[in-house]
């Protein structure tokens, strides 16, 4: 495999902040007093900053910048953005749709033909009809030739990696969008069972693999240490929302979605499978092992439950749950410790079946570009710094000597980013969603705490691979239909998972629940993922 092309790598001129990085007087960091020199960086003929003064918009959900929006009220005042316009040459100017007003606004934006230049939404999944009729509808571009012409970093990438360029293409090929890429497997996999390791030490049991030994655990939490929802799950907006990877369910061999076996496509609760996760799940709602209030608990809940006793395992991410917990508690309660657990299995020493994993490009191409834009060849080229070398590095990490200092050839966080990952990574980089190659050595930091970095280890150890449907993508006749059906469908999973948990219906009832979701035409929703599975490995 050939190396993607370099570039010369010099940072640009900055306004210095007051951030020193720990112990720089003993590991050879550059003086963060030090100014950066001034240059251009230069691939396969683009020469950056570009030589323009044109400024290009950009449209994305502001929903993912919430906080720090609270802070510098427009995404031009973040540092990242002033300093990225510098490195391109390209001023951006940022449109915001109201919160939670997303789709409504993007909609909005689409029926006026007023368009931004690049318009950043996940086509895939949130377009009726995929980014193929995104296209046909003249919303966005078809990018082939300006990828090929005009993008010369992210077309290399491609070339010397061809499952992703499998997953950021249409079926018949067309380029989309730019996509943000996981550069590492280490990279996909960051959410798991969770569970409280110094009760597991207090009472003298082991981290469950199976589901016997989980109901061990779970009884002993409830038993021992009083916890009044042992399991807890977010399960907002449908019950066991946190689960959709297959946890729990996946010891039963299903999941409460479409996957994929021998390269047939099933239904999970369409499979005997699930009815025997339903009547696990309740046998445990009746004896007080999960939650008792299981259907509505959110992220705040589960967070609360799992920081004060009244929960000892659940669902959540390494970041996100064991870094934040362990944090939030480690003056209260010295004590304190979680650790992830692995994906629960049926019978000792089996690999679990599914986990969370997400795919290398999870979104495939989300940054689209409009096709009432005056400078395509621009926008391209702008949006093509991010996959390369010097782009790459400016994305995941910042700005040398204000978001980080080179260690030794590691490029390390500064004391500002570290102390506080949630209120300034996303001020200072984009490594979590830009149109870049995310690096590895992000995540290492971000999760540097030895039980998050074993939860990861330890949770990527399933053969989801061989079950997890690839990013497929109905046709846009097909995907009309295939909405309605499923719409009915999972209003119907829905109703019938909560009546047996709460034991409104006994498991005797699941015979029917299937009966009705073959009057629903779940077999024509299973055809339409196969032909769409079909067509996905012919790319």
């Amino acid at each position: 495999m050939k190396k993607t092309r370099k570039i010369s790598l010099l940072a640009l001129s900055v306004a210095m902040t007051g951030c020193v990085a720990a112990g720089c007087s003993d590991n050879k960091e550059s003086s963060p007093e030090a100014p950066s020199q001034t240059s251009t960086a230069s691939s396969a003929g683009i020469t950056y900053p570009l030589k323009t003064d044109v400024t290009v918009t950009r449209w994305l959900d502001s929903a993912q910048f919430a906080n720090q929006l609270a802070v510098k009220p427009t995404m031009e005042e973040f540092p990242f953005v002033q300093e990225l316009n510098k490195r391109t040459g390209v001023k951006e100017k940022y449109m915001l749709p109201a919160v939670n007003q997303a789709k409504d606004q993007l909609n909005i934006m689409f029926a006026s033909g007023e368009y931004t230049d690049i318009i950043e939404w996940n086509f895939l999944a949130g377009y009726p009809g995929g980014p193929e009729k995104a296209i046909k509808d003249g919303n966005i571009l078809k990018l082939n030739d300006l990828i090929d012409q005009h993008a010369p970093n992210l077309k290399q990438y491609l070339k010397e990696h061809p499952d992703v360029d499998k997953q950021i293409k249409t079926d018949s090929g067309t380029y989309y969008g730019f996509p943000f890429i996981r550069g590492d497997d280490f990279l996909k996999t960051y959410g798991g069972p969770i569970v409280r390791k110094d009760w597991l030490d207090d009472l003298g049991l082991s981290i469950p693999t199976t589901i016997d030994e989980w109901y061990t655990v779970l009884k002993a939490f409830k038993e021992k240490k009083g916890a009044t929802a042992p399991l807890t799950f977010v399960s907002t907006p449908r019950l066991f929302d946190d689960l959709q990877s297959g946890a729990f369910y996946g010891a039963f061999g299903v999941k409460r979605d479409f996957y994929m076996e021998d390269g047939k496509v099933k239904f999970g609760p369409m499979e005997p499978g699930f009815k025997d996760f339903l009547a696990t799940m309740s046998k445990w709602y009746a004896e007080g092992l999960l939650d008792p209030d299981i259907a509505t608990v959110d992220a705040k809940i589960r967070d609360a439950n799992m920081t004060s006793g009244k929960s000892g395992a659940t669902y959540a991410l390494a970041g996100g749950g064991i870094g934040k917990w362990l944090t939030a508690m480690q003056e209260k309660d010295p004590k304190y410790n979680v650790v992830g657990a692995p994906y629960p299995v049926l019978k000792k020493g089996d690999t679990p079946k599914f986990g969370q994993k997400d795919y290398t490009a999870p979104q495939g191409g989300n940054f689209a570009i409009s096709p009432k834009t005056k400078h395509p060849e621009l926008v391209v080229q702008a949006l093509d710094y991010g996959y390369s070398e010097e782009g790459r590095l400016f994305y995941n990490f910042g700005t040398e000597g204000v978001s980080y200092n080179m260690v030794d050839g590691y490029p390390t966080y500064t004391d500002m980013i570290k102390n506080d990952f949630a209120a300034n990574l996303t001020l200072y980089t984009r490594a979590t969603g830009g149109p870049t190659i995310q690096d590895k050595r992000y995540y290492e930091q971000f999760a540097a705490r030895p039980q998050q970095q074993e939860a990861v280890k330890t949770w990527m150890k399933t053969d989801v691979d061989k079950y997890q449907l690839p990013p497929i993508s109905p046709s846009p006749e097909e995907s009309s239909e295939f909405a309605k059906i499923i719409n009915e469908v999972n209003t119907l999973v829905d109703e019938t998972t909560i009546k047996i948990l709460l034991g409104t219906e006994t498991i005797d009832s699941y015979d029917k629940f299937r009966e009705k979701l073959e009057s629903l035409n779940i077999a024509r929703a299973i055809e339409i993922q196969q032909a769409a599975l079909d067509r996905y490995n012919k790319r």
